[in-house]
């Protein structure tokens, strides 16, 4: 890395004086400065079995709720079974640990994730109804508790009405792009559905309680974005059309909703580096951050999380049913992640909005460059190799680097 980059760095950068939630806030200081005026904050991470950004994602909520004022924690999870633990976030109702196993996706099956859970809990326990912090799925797959919610509701309003929601169960518990549907089948099922709570909105509300018609109106409109997204092609020439950039559309929309439906609201968005970016991702797919940013500007900040080193958890080649493996990499030479850990060491942040960069400086945070990126699947072998393409200053307003990554820690199997 040129010394002038470097430089720029050791003057940028905030050491973290510590990973561990609970731990003093001041170190946080200039990160609040930073997102005083952001009504959004994206919290990324590069690998989604990191121990340590789990870590780390938890002392910047507990931080951006106590002292910024912060509101929801929306996650890259599943809409549907998103809205049972947020009843045990904002009310105590249900076991954390049985919640977490049906968000939809092994990554969240974590004792780092549970921890997390029950500091919500905590903090809202001594709280007013109108200042808990609510816990929010943005991601419209995998939506089996938006089935059982509408047929339980359809038995009690219009039982000759409840088997129809059953012919959902098919892209309800399918993953994107799995289920072609030339004809649309599944997403006129789901919009009918979803059109007949609405039409009968006010009657079955009368006939329930307000709060069960709009619950089950939610979950009949969760079941229409996932019918959409499990028949879209995978194929990414068909551009805003593609699987990929409908799924980061409807996550957007999800933060939207909640941004828009309250003056006070400030949301927390947890998800991949990737989908967090403020440009694109793979060959052209609009980020989640893209359309946060085109939306609300500077509102938006989007914090990558990065690692230099250590180990990670990520499913093996295309197994979708397999269990996580750990997988190991060195810092490398060529990432940015290595430039990152050659000019300052330890755990750190920085803000790229910061002002006064050289033009030196300023050119590398604008210059293509190389990150590492891994998801819930690796593939076998080259996984090492796998990097994706970014521009500092364009993809991300910060970053917050750890030196050493190891392997986030699985929750048991849940009896059945």
């Amino acid at each position: 890395m040129p010394d002038n980059i470097a430089r720029w760095l050791t003057e940028h950068a905030r050491p973290l004086g510590t990973l561990t939630p609970g731990g003093p806030p001041e170190d946080l200081g200039r990160l609040g400065d930073s997102l005083r005026d952001a009504r959004i904050v994206g919290l990324g991470e590069s690998t989604h079995g990191t121990r340590e950004f789990f870590l780390l994602k938890h002392r910047i909520i507990e931080f951006l709720v106590r002292e910024a004022g912060f509101t929801t924690l929306a996650m890259e999870a599943s809409a549907s079974a998103a809205r049972a633990l947020d009843a045990y976030v904002r009310h105590g109702i249900g076991d954390p640990a049985r919640l977490i196993t049906r968000l939809g996706f092994w990554t969240w099956r974590t004792e780092e994730m549970l921890d997390l859970v029950e500091w919500l809990r905590a903090h809202n326990r001594a709280l007013p109804e109108d200042r808990r912090v609510c816990f929010v799925g943005t991601d419209p797959q995998r939506c089996a508790d938006s089935v059982d919610a509408v047929a339980a509701f359809l038995r009690q309003v219009a039982p000759e009405r409840a088997e129809d929601v059953r012919e959902l169960e098919v892209p309800a518990r399918a993953h994107p792009a799995s289920r072609p549907d030339p004809e649309q089948a599944f997403l006129r099922r789901a919009e009918a559905l979803a059109g007949f709570l609405e039409d009968h909105r006010e009657e079955f509300a009368r006939r329930t309680t307000v709060d069960a018609a709009d619950e089950a109106l939610e979950h009949a409109r969760i079941l229409v974005r996932a019918a959409d997204l499990v028949t879209r092609s995978p194929d990414l020439r068909s551009g805003e059309d593609s699987v990929f950039a409908v799924r980061d559309r409807y996550m957007a929309d999800a933060v939207s909703r909640l941004v828009d439906g309250s003056p006070q609201a400030r949301v927390i968005v947890w998800a991949h580096n990737g989908h967090l970016a403020k440009g694109t991702y793979g060959d052209g797919v609009p980020a989640l951050g893209s359309r946060l940013r085109e939306r609300y500007g500077d509102g938006y900040y989007a914090l990558a999380l990065l690692f230099g080193k250590g180990s990670f958890l990520a499913r093996r080649g295309h197994d979708l049913q397999g269990p996580p493996r750990r997988h190991r990499i060195g810092t490398g030479m060529r990432s940015v992640e290595a430039r990152l850990a050659g000019a300052v060491p330890g755990d750190y942040y920085a803000d790229l909005r910061a002002a006064g960069p050289s033009p030196e400086a300023a050119q590398w945070l604008r210059a293509p460059q190389m990150q590492r990126s891994f998801g819930a699947h690796v593939p076998r072998f080259v996984y090492r190799l796998h990097v994706a393409p970014l521009v500092p200053a364009d993809h991300y307003d910060g970053i917050a680097f750890v030196a050493r990554s190891t392997c986030s820690r699985l929750l048991p199997p849940m009896e059945t």
